[in-house]
């Protein structure tokens, strides 16, 4: 296995198949449209491959905030239902998070769905903890995937 950053739409949009299985309902177009405004805006992407297969795939966004500067946030840590439990997700993290330190983040960041237990016992095992609740306020429903 090998991980790999991805920086180009095009590149990106290699990791279209893998990210159905979490957003079935996810449109080739719609996402080609999605990543050419994200990339204008820090996003990038790591996945994990083993020969020509990408098995894993997370994104990646470098912000500043006023409370704690720099930080890395991975955005959907999606792994591949046929390559799971074999340490892909903990690959992405790991390198995530020497990236963080490289870039002199103060911290990483992430968002979990608050039904996804097994996500939630894979973050906790690295290091990840809840400092607050995500509110949202859903506009127009028919955008959420």
């Amino acid at each position: 296995m090998e991980l790999i950053e991805l920086t180009t739409v095009e590149e990106m949009l290699t990791t279209y198949e893998v990210l159905t299985e979490l957003y079935p309902s996810l449109e080739i177009e719609a996402y080609r449209n999605e990543l050419t405004f994200m990339v204008q805006h820090n996003y990038s992407q790591v996945v994990v491959k083993e020969s020509e297969a990408i098995l894993g795939v997370s994104g990646v966004w470098i912000g500043n905030k006023l409370w704690c500067g720099k930080y890395l946030e991975i955005d959907n840590i999606v792994v591949s239902e046929k390559a799971r439990s074999q340490g892909v997700g903990n690959m992405m993290v790991d390198y995530l998070a020497s990236k963080a330190q490289a870039l002199g983040c103060t911290m990483m960041a992430l968002d979990s769905y608050t039904t996804n237990f097994k996500a939630h016992k894979f973050f906790y095992n690295k290091g990840f903890g809840p400092k607050g609740f995500h509110f949202i306020h859903v506009l127009d429903k028919t955008k959420i995937r």
